[in-house]
Protein backbone atom coordinates (compact mmCIF):
# COMPACT_ATOMS: atom_id res chain seq x y z
CA UNK A 1 0.00 0.00 0.00
CA UNK A 2 2.69 2.87 0.74
CA UNK A 3 4.11 2.51 -2.37
CA UNK A 4 1.73 5.67 -2.76
CA UNK A 5 3.97 7.11 -0.02
CA UNK A 6 7.22 6.65 -1.66
CA UNK A 7 6.31 7.70 -5.24
CA UNK A 8 4.55 10.77 -4.34
CA UNK A 9 6.80 11.87 -2.28
CA UNK A 10 9.81 11.25 -4.54
CA UNK A 11 7.87 12.48 -7.58
CA UNK A 12 6.33 15.07 -6.26
CA UNK A 13 8.16 17.27 -3.14
CA UNK A 14 9.87 19.59 -5.44
CA UNK A 15 6.73 21.42 -6.34
CA UNK A 16 6.04 21.28 -1.84
CA UNK A 17 6.64 23.05 0.83
CA UNK A 18 9.44 20.40 1.62
CA UNK A 19 9.72 21.24 5.91
CA UNK A 20 5.58 21.23 5.66
CA UNK A 21 5.63 17.39 3.94
CA UNK A 22 8.62 16.28 6.51
CA UNK A 23 7.10 17.98 9.65
CA UNK A 24 4.18 15.71 9.51
CA UNK A 25 6.58 12.54 8.92
CA UNK A 26 6.16 10.31 12.06
CA UNK A 27 9.73 8.77 12.91
CA UNK A 28 10.74 5.07 14.36
CA UNK A 29 13.90 3.78 15.09
CA UNK A 30 13.17 0.73 12.62
CA UNK A 31 16.39 0.30 10.93
CA UNK A 32 20.01 -0.12 13.26
CA UNK A 33 22.08 2.89 12.17
CA UNK A 34 25.39 1.66 10.62
CA UNK A 35 28.26 2.76 12.66
CA UNK A 36 32.17 2.98 11.88
CA UNK A 37 34.77 0.60 14.21
CA UNK A 38 34.46 3.89 16.47
CA UNK A 39 30.78 3.56 16.65
CA UNK A 40 30.14 6.67 14.88
CA UNK A 41 26.77 6.76 12.67
CA UNK A 42 27.76 5.98 8.74
CA UNK A 43 25.61 8.55 6.65
CA UNK A 44 23.44 7.26 4.22
CA UNK A 45 25.07 6.39 0.77
CA UNK A 46 23.71 8.17 -1.77
CA UNK A 47 23.72 6.45 -5.25
CA UNK A 48 23.69 3.24 -4.35
CA UNK A 49 20.78 0.64 -4.80
CA UNK A 50 17.50 0.56 -1.80
CA UNK A 51 15.32 -1.41 -0.55
CA UNK A 52 12.70 -0.01 1.22
CA UNK A 53 10.21 -2.17 3.12
CA UNK A 54 6.65 -0.96 2.62
CA UNK A 55 4.02 -2.55 5.34
CA UNK A 56 0.41 -1.62 5.67
CA UNK A 57 -0.99 -2.95 8.84
CA UNK A 58 -4.70 -3.46 10.07
CA UNK A 59 -4.57 -1.53 12.78
CA UNK A 60 -7.33 1.02 13.60
CA UNK A 61 -6.77 4.59 14.81
CA UNK A 62 -7.14 5.02 19.02
CA UNK A 63 -10.82 6.43 19.30
CA UNK A 64 -12.42 5.97 15.97
CA UNK A 65 -16.09 5.97 15.69
CA UNK A 66 -18.37 4.54 14.37
CA UNK A 67 -18.51 6.63 11.14
CA UNK A 68 -14.63 6.06 10.88
CA UNK A 69 -14.82 2.31 11.07
CA UNK A 70 -18.23 2.33 8.67
CA UNK A 71 -15.65 4.66 5.97
CA UNK A 72 -12.66 1.81 6.24
CA UNK A 73 -15.60 -0.85 6.21
CA UNK A 74 -14.65 -2.74 8.97
CA UNK A 75 -15.23 -3.32 13.19
CA UNK A 76 -12.74 -2.10 16.08
CA UNK A 77 -10.57 -4.63 16.56
CA UNK A 78 -8.64 -3.70 20.42
CA UNK A 79 -6.01 -2.03 18.66
CA UNK A 80 -4.43 -5.47 16.73
CA UNK A 81 -0.91 -4.25 14.46
CA UNK A 82 -0.76 -7.53 12.43
CA UNK A 83 1.11 -6.45 9.16
CA UNK A 84 -1.34 -7.67 6.28
CA UNK A 85 0.84 -6.24 3.54
CA UNK A 86 4.78 -6.27 2.77
CA UNK A 87 6.11 -5.29 -0.02
CA UNK A 88 9.78 -4.72 -0.49
CA UNK A 89 10.36 -1.92 -3.27
CA UNK A 90 13.84 -2.54 -4.74
CA UNK A 91 15.23 0.74 -7.04
CA UNK A 92 18.26 0.25 -8.51
CA UNK A 93 21.61 2.64 -8.02
CA UNK A 94 21.24 3.80 -11.60
CA UNK A 95 17.17 4.50 -11.18
CA UNK A 96 15.74 2.51 -14.28
CA UNK A 97 12.92 1.24 -12.68
CA UNK A 98 11.36 -0.32 -9.61
CA UNK A 99 10.87 -4.14 -8.09
CA UNK A 100 7.85 -4.64 -6.01
CA UNK A 101 8.32 -7.98 -4.21
CA UNK A 102 5.32 -9.53 -1.81
CA UNK A 103 6.16 -11.32 1.05
CA UNK A 104 2.21 -13.61 2.06
CA UNK A 105 1.01 -12.42 5.29
CA UNK A 106 0.72 -15.81 6.02
CA UNK A 107 4.30 -17.26 5.40
CA UNK A 108 5.19 -19.64 7.95
CA UNK A 109 8.90 -18.54 9.22
CA UNK A 110 11.00 -18.67 11.95
CA UNK A 111 10.74 -15.38 14.27
CA UNK A 112 14.07 -15.06 15.76
CA UNK A 113 14.19 -15.78 19.38
CA UNK A 114 10.49 -16.77 19.06
CA UNK A 115 10.19 -19.64 17.63
CA UNK A 116 7.61 -19.95 14.13
CA UNK A 117 4.97 -17.51 13.50
CA UNK A 118 2.88 -16.32 10.51
CA UNK A 119 4.88 -13.67 9.15
CA UNK A 120 2.10 -10.99 9.61
CA UNK A 121 2.54 -11.46 13.15
CA UNK A 122 6.42 -10.71 13.73
CA UNK A 123 5.02 -6.98 14.19
CA UNK A 124 2.96 -7.02 16.49
CA UNK A 125 5.21 -10.04 18.42
CA UNK A 126 8.26 -7.91 18.76
CA UNK A 127 5.59 -4.56 19.50
CA UNK A 128 4.51 -6.69 22.49
CA UNK A 129 7.69 -5.93 23.90
CA UNK A 130 9.51 -2.59 22.45
CA UNK A 131 6.42 -1.14 20.66
CA UNK A 132 6.58 0.23 17.38
CA UNK A 133 10.04 0.53 17.57
CA UNK A 134 10.48 -3.27 18.53
CA UNK A 135 7.56 -4.18 15.87
CA UNK A 136 10.06 -2.54 13.50
CA UNK A 137 12.65 -4.11 14.13
CA UNK A 138 11.91 -7.62 14.76
CA UNK A 139 10.05 -7.35 11.33
CA UNK A 140 12.87 -6.01 9.60
CA UNK A 141 15.09 -8.89 10.62
CA UNK A 142 12.72 -11.51 9.48
CA UNK A 143 12.18 -10.05 6.34
CA UNK A 144 16.19 -10.22 6.00
CA UNK A 145 16.30 -13.57 7.02
CA UNK A 146 13.54 -14.99 4.59
CA UNK A 147 14.77 -12.83 1.58
CA UNK A 148 18.67 -12.49 2.30
CA UNK A 149 17.95 -8.41 1.41
CA UNK A 150 19.24 -5.82 3.18
CA UNK A 151 16.51 -3.33 4.32
CA UNK A 152 17.25 0.52 3.98
CA UNK A 153 14.59 1.88 5.00
CA UNK A 154 11.32 0.99 6.33
CA UNK A 155 7.40 3.08 5.62
CA UNK A 156 4.71 1.67 7.63
CA UNK A 157 0.70 3.04 6.86
CA UNK A 158 -2.48 2.97 8.66
CA UNK A 159 -5.41 1.73 6.96
CA UNK A 160 -6.70 4.88 7.54
CA UNK A 161 -3.56 6.12 6.04
CA UNK A 162 -4.54 4.57 2.73
CA UNK A 163 -7.91 5.36 2.34
CA UNK A 164 -6.64 9.25 3.21
CA UNK A 165 -4.20 8.85 0.59
CA UNK A 166 -5.77 7.13 -1.99
CA UNK A 167 -9.20 9.60 -1.48
CA UNK A 168 -6.71 12.56 -2.46
CA UNK A 169 -5.36 10.70 -5.12
CA UNK A 170 -9.13 10.75 -6.72
CA UNK A 171 -10.96 7.55 -8.29
CA UNK A 172 -9.56 4.84 -10.15
CA UNK A 173 -10.47 2.24 -12.44
CA UNK A 174 -9.83 -1.44 -12.38
CA UNK A 175 -10.75 -4.28 -14.34
CA UNK A 176 -11.99 -7.87 -13.00
CA UNK A 177 -11.82 -11.07 -14.71
CA UNK A 178 -14.92 -12.22 -12.49
CA UNK A 179 -17.59 -10.14 -10.23
CA UNK A 180 -17.49 -10.54 -6.27
CA UNK A 181 -19.59 -9.97 -3.47
CA UNK A 182 -17.44 -10.76 -0.11
CA UNK A 183 -18.90 -9.39 2.88
CA UNK A 184 -15.47 -9.65 4.43
CA UNK A 185 -13.87 -7.04 2.66
CA UNK A 186 -17.46 -5.18 1.65
CA UNK A 187 -16.55 -5.44 -1.71
CA UNK A 188 -19.25 -5.77 -4.40
CA UNK A 189 -18.36 -5.41 -7.88
CA UNK A 190 -19.05 -7.14 -11.14
CA UNK A 191 -16.52 -8.09 -13.54
CA UNK A 192 -15.14 -5.38 -15.94
CA UNK A 193 -14.10 -2.02 -15.29
CA UNK A 194 -15.26 -0.28 -12.04
CA UNK A 195 -14.43 3.54 -10.96
CA UNK A 196 -13.47 2.86 -6.96
CA UNK A 197 -13.70 5.49 -4.33
CA UNK A 198 -11.21 5.44 -1.45
CA UNK A 199 -13.79 2.83 0.40
CA UNK A 200 -13.49 0.50 -2.54
CA UNK A 201 -9.82 0.64 -2.93
CA UNK A 202 -9.12 -0.44 0.39
CA UNK A 203 -11.74 -3.31 -0.08
CA UNK A 204 -10.25 -3.93 -3.29
CA UNK A 205 -6.45 -4.26 -1.54
CA UNK A 206 -7.87 -6.28 1.34
CA UNK A 207 -10.20 -8.97 -0.28
CA UNK A 208 -8.88 -12.71 0.43
CA UNK A 209 -11.85 -14.53 1.12
CA UNK A 210 -13.73 -15.54 -1.95
CA UNK A 211 -10.42 -15.22 -4.63
CA UNK A 212 -9.59 -18.43 -6.09
CA UNK A 213 -5.83 -18.31 -4.58
CA UNK A 214 -6.71 -16.76 -1.35
CA UNK A 215 -4.12 -14.42 0.06
CA UNK A 216 -1.76 -15.25 -2.78
CA UNK A 217 -4.53 -13.59 -5.29
CA UNK A 218 -4.14 -10.34 -2.62
CA UNK A 219 -0.77 -9.93 -3.02
CA UNK A 220 -1.66 -9.83 -7.14
CA UNK A 221 -4.40 -7.14 -6.22
CA UNK A 222 -1.99 -4.97 -4.49
CA UNK A 223 0.68 -5.33 -6.68
CA UNK A 224 -1.89 -4.33 -9.43
CA UNK A 225 -3.44 -1.97 -7.82
CA UNK A 226 -0.27 -0.34 -6.62
CA UNK A 227 0.55 -0.13 -10.34
CA UNK A 228 -2.64 1.96 -11.18
CA UNK A 229 -2.06 4.14 -8.68
CA UNK A 230 1.78 4.91 -9.47
CA UNK A 231 0.60 5.55 -13.09
CA UNK A 232 -1.98 8.33 -11.75
CA UNK A 233 0.42 9.54 -9.21
CA UNK A 234 3.18 10.01 -12.18
CA UNK A 235 0.59 11.86 -14.87
CA UNK A 236 0.48 15.00 -14.94
CA UNK A 237 -2.99 15.20 -14.10
CA UNK A 238 -1.33 15.17 -10.47
CA UNK A 239 2.48 16.53 -10.51
CA UNK A 240 1.24 19.47 -12.75
CA UNK A 241 -1.45 20.29 -10.16
CA UNK A 242 -0.44 22.16 -7.53
CA UNK A 243 -3.90 21.95 -5.76
CA UNK A 244 -4.10 18.42 -5.68
CA UNK A 245 0.11 17.31 -5.59
CA UNK A 246 -0.62 19.48 -1.86
CA UNK A 247 -3.84 17.46 -0.95
CA UNK A 248 -1.67 14.27 -1.90
CA UNK A 249 1.29 15.25 0.16
CA UNK A 250 -0.85 16.18 3.32
CA UNK A 251 -2.22 12.97 3.53
CA UNK A 252 0.58 11.12 2.82
CA UNK A 253 2.93 13.33 5.44
CA UNK A 254 -0.21 12.60 7.82
CA UNK A 255 -0.45 8.93 7.84
CA UNK A 256 3.36 7.40 7.74
CA UNK A 257 5.44 5.99 9.56
CA UNK A 258 9.52 6.25 8.27
CA UNK A 259 12.93 5.19 10.13
CA UNK A 260 15.03 8.81 10.48
CA UNK A 261 17.69 8.19 7.68
CA UNK A 262 15.08 8.08 5.16
CA UNK A 263 15.96 10.98 3.06
CA UNK A 264 13.26 12.11 0.18
CA UNK A 265 15.21 14.25 -1.60
CA UNK A 266 17.70 11.77 -2.30
CA UNK A 267 14.90 9.37 -2.81
CA UNK A 268 12.99 11.90 -5.36
CA UNK A 269 16.40 11.91 -7.19
CA UNK A 270 17.01 8.02 -7.68
CA UNK A 271 13.74 7.82 -8.43
CA UNK A 272 13.52 10.06 -11.36
CA UNK A 273 13.62 7.57 -14.43
CA UNK A 274 10.46 5.75 -12.65
CA UNK A 275 7.56 5.28 -14.63
CA UNK A 276 4.52 2.98 -14.31
CA UNK A 277 5.79 0.93 -17.35
CA UNK A 278 8.93 0.17 -15.70
CA UNK A 279 7.77 -0.98 -12.12
CA UNK A 280 7.43 -4.60 -11.97
CA UNK A 281 5.97 -7.15 -9.39
CA UNK A 282 6.71 -10.39 -8.16
CA UNK A 283 5.96 -12.61 -5.12
CA UNK A 284 8.42 -14.75 -3.58
CA UNK A 285 8.51 -18.68 -4.29
CA UNK A 286 6.05 -20.17 -2.44
CA UNK A 287 6.10 -24.49 -2.10
CA UNK A 288 2.09 -24.77 -1.49
CA UNK A 289 -0.24 -23.58 1.40
CA UNK A 290 -1.16 -26.63 3.15
CA UNK A 291 -2.72 -26.88 6.48
CA UNK A 292 -0.74 -27.60 9.45
CA UNK A 293 -1.74 -28.73 13.20
CA UNK A 294 -0.11 -25.90 15.68
CA UNK A 295 -0.95 -27.04 19.85
CA UNK A 296 -3.69 -29.57 18.23
CA UNK A 297 -5.41 -26.64 16.32
CA UNK A 298 -5.66 -26.60 12.04
CA UNK A 299 -3.52 -23.45 10.80
CA UNK A 300 -3.58 -22.76 7.28
CA UNK A 301 0.18 -21.33 6.16
CA UNK A 302 2.19 -20.35 3.04
CA UNK A 303 5.39 -22.49 2.75
CA UNK A 304 8.57 -20.74 1.30
CA UNK A 305 10.50 -22.29 -0.72
CA UNK A 306 13.71 -21.29 1.22
CA UNK A 307 16.07 -23.22 -1.54
CA UNK A 308 14.77 -21.23 -4.76
CA UNK A 309 14.98 -17.71 -2.83
CA UNK A 310 18.65 -17.23 -3.70
CA UNK A 311 18.36 -17.65 -7.08
CA UNK A 312 14.79 -15.66 -7.60
CA UNK A 313 16.14 -12.81 -5.65
CA UNK A 314 19.44 -12.39 -7.83
CA UNK A 315 17.43 -13.30 -11.16
CA UNK A 316 14.70 -10.36 -10.04
CA UNK A 317 17.49 -7.75 -8.60
CA UNK A 318 20.50 -8.63 -9.93
CA UNK A 319 24.14 -8.82 -7.70
CA UNK A 320 24.76 -7.26 -4.89
CA UNK A 321 27.15 -4.18 -5.69
CA UNK A 322 29.78 -5.67 -3.23
CA UNK A 323 29.96 -8.66 -6.39
CA UNK A 324 29.54 -6.69 -9.45
CA UNK A 325 31.94 -3.73 -7.99
CA UNK A 326 34.78 -7.31 -6.61
CA UNK A 327 37.74 -8.16 -8.37
CA UNK A 328 37.75 -11.77 -8.39
CA UNK A 329 40.68 -12.91 -6.58
CA UNK A 330 43.66 -15.48 -7.61
CA UNK A 331 42.43 -19.27 -7.26
CA UNK A 332 45.62 -19.76 -4.91
CA UNK A 333 43.78 -17.74 -2.18
CA UNK A 334 40.28 -19.18 -2.54
CA UNK A 335 39.29 -22.35 -0.75
CA UNK A 336 36.06 -24.00 -2.80
CA UNK A 337 33.86 -26.97 -2.25
CA UNK A 338 31.69 -29.00 -4.55
CA UNK A 339 28.42 -30.63 -3.66
CA UNK A 340 26.98 -32.96 -5.87
CA UNK A 341 23.44 -32.28 -6.63
CA UNK A 342 23.20 -33.74 -9.99
CA UNK A 343 22.55 -38.09 -8.43
CA UNK A 344 25.64 -38.73 -11.10
CA UNK A 345 27.93 -40.42 -9.14
CA UNK A 346 31.76 -39.38 -9.58
CA UNK A 347 30.80 -35.66 -10.89
CA UNK A 348 31.68 -33.96 -7.94
CA UNK A 349 35.14 -35.25 -7.22
CA UNK A 350 36.27 -35.04 -11.04
CA UNK A 351 34.80 -30.94 -10.35
CA UNK A 352 36.96 -30.74 -7.55
CA UNK A 353 40.39 -32.42 -9.08
CA UNK A 354 39.58 -29.88 -12.03
CA UNK A 355 39.72 -27.10 -9.85
CA UNK A 356 42.60 -28.05 -8.20
CA UNK A 357 44.63 -27.98 -11.19
CA UNK A 358 43.76 -24.54 -12.06
CA UNK A 359 45.06 -23.76 -8.27
CA UNK A 360 42.09 -23.58 -5.57
CA UNK A 361 42.56 -24.79 -2.31
CA UNK A 362 39.60 -27.40 -2.43
CA UNK A 363 37.98 -29.28 0.18
CA UNK A 364 36.27 -32.29 0.00
CA UNK A 365 33.41 -33.10 -2.06
CA UNK A 366 29.84 -34.09 -0.91
CA UNK A 367 26.34 -35.05 -2.17
CA UNK A 368 23.13 -33.23 -1.31
CA UNK A 369 19.89 -33.20 -3.13
CA UNK A 370 19.36 -33.04 -6.24
CA UNK A 371 18.57 -29.80 -7.82
CA UNK A 372 18.19 -27.82 -11.47
CA UNK A 373 20.75 -25.19 -11.74
CA UNK A 374 24.47 -25.41 -10.80
CA UNK A 375 25.30 -22.16 -8.69
CA UNK A 376 28.03 -20.84 -6.92
CA UNK A 377 27.09 -19.99 -3.07
CA UNK A 378 28.76 -17.93 -0.76
CA UNK A 379 28.64 -15.74 2.37
CA UNK A 380 29.12 -12.06 2.42
CA UNK A 381 32.28 -10.73 2.40
CA UNK A 382 34.06 -13.76 -0.01
CA UNK A 383 32.52 -11.74 -2.91
CA UNK A 384 36.06 -12.28 -4.81
CA UNK A 385 36.39 -15.79 -3.97
CA UNK A 386 33.22 -16.50 -5.39
CA UNK A 387 33.55 -14.25 -9.03
CA UNK A 388 37.16 -15.98 -9.43
CA UNK A 389 35.26 -19.55 -8.74
CA UNK A 390 32.84 -18.11 -11.28
CA UNK A 391 35.26 -17.81 -14.42
CA UNK A 392 35.86 -21.44 -14.68
CA UNK A 393 32.14 -21.77 -13.99
CA UNK A 394 30.82 -18.79 -16.58
CA UNK A 395 27.19 -20.05 -16.99
CA UNK A 396 26.32 -20.84 -13.09
CA UNK A 397 24.51 -18.85 -11.01
CA UNK A 398 25.70 -16.60 -8.45
CA UNK A 399 24.15 -16.49 -5.19
CA UNK A 400 25.25 -14.99 -1.81
CA UNK A 401 23.57 -17.48 0.79
CA UNK A 402 23.71 -17.39 4.28
CA UNK A 403 23.34 -21.42 4.36
CA UNK A 404 27.34 -21.58 3.75
CA UNK A 405 30.20 -20.75 5.36
CA UNK A 406 32.57 -20.57 2.12
CA UNK A 407 32.42 -20.63 -1.53
CA UNK A 408 30.76 -23.32 -2.80
CA UNK A 409 30.02 -24.74 -6.06
CA UNK A 410 26.31 -27.01 -6.01
CA UNK A 411 26.54 -29.22 -9.46
CA UNK A 412 22.90 -29.47 -10.97
CA UNK A 413 21.41 -31.31 -13.56
CA UNK A 414 22.19 -28.38 -16.38
CA UNK A 415 25.30 -30.55 -16.96
CA UNK A 416 27.67 -27.68 -16.47
CA UNK A 417 31.27 -28.36 -16.06
CA UNK A 418 34.40 -26.98 -15.07
CA UNK A 419 36.67 -25.38 -17.88
CA UNK A 420 39.28 -22.65 -18.12
CA UNK A 421 37.84 -21.06 -21.39
CA UNK A 422 39.14 -17.50 -22.40
CA UNK A 423 39.97 -16.88 -18.60
CA UNK A 424 41.42 -13.92 -18.09
CA UNK A 425 43.98 -13.40 -15.66
CA UNK A 426 42.84 -11.48 -12.68
CA UNK A 427 46.19 -10.23 -11.53
CA UNK A 428 47.03 -8.66 -14.57
CA UNK A 429 46.81 -4.68 -14.08
CA UNK A 430 46.78 -4.21 -17.57
CA UNK A 431 43.41 -5.53 -17.97
CA UNK A 432 40.09 -2.63 -18.20
CA UNK A 433 37.69 -3.43 -15.86
CA UNK A 434 34.84 -4.37 -17.11
CA UNK A 435 31.90 -2.13 -16.16
CA UNK A 436 28.75 -3.95 -14.79
CA UNK A 437 25.50 -4.59 -17.17
CA UNK A 438 22.71 -1.81 -15.90
CA UNK A 439 20.19 -3.69 -13.76
CA UNK A 440 17.10 -4.57 -15.64
CA UNK A 441 13.53 -4.65 -13.90
CA UNK A 442 12.15 -8.20 -14.03
CA UNK A 443 9.02 -9.18 -12.86
CA UNK A 444 5.59 -8.48 -14.03
CA UNK A 445 4.44 -5.54 -15.13
CA UNK A 446 0.62 -4.74 -15.54
CA UNK A 447 -0.39 -2.42 -18.91
CA UNK A 448 -3.19 -0.14 -18.78
CA UNK A 449 -6.57 -1.63 -18.78
CA UNK A 450 -5.25 -5.28 -17.40
CA UNK A 451 -7.74 -7.19 -15.54
CA UNK A 452 -7.45 -9.74 -12.97
CA UNK A 453 -9.09 -11.81 -10.23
Amino acid sequence: MSLVVVLVAGGGYVAFNYQRFVAGVTHVDAIPAAVDDDGNALPDVDGKAQNILLVGDDHRPDGATDADLAKLGTEADDGGTNTDTMIVLHLPADGSGATMISFPRDSWVTVDGYGKSKLNGAYAIGAAEGGDEGGARLLVQTIQQISGLTIDHYVRVSMLGFYDMVEALGPIDVCLNNAVNDPYSTLNLPAGVSTLNAQQALAFVRQRHGLPNGDLDRQVRQQYFLSLEARQILSAGTLLNPVKLGRVLDAVSASVETDPSLNFINLAAQMKNVRADNIASATIPILGTPTIYVGGSALSIVEIDTAAMPEFINTLIGQPSAYTEAVAAAPADVTVSVMNARAVAGVAGEATEALAAFGFVTAAPDTVEVQDTTTIQYPAGQEAAAKAVALYLPSASVLESDSVTGVTVFLGTDGLTVTDAAIPDPTDETLDPVAPEPEETAGTTYAAGACIN
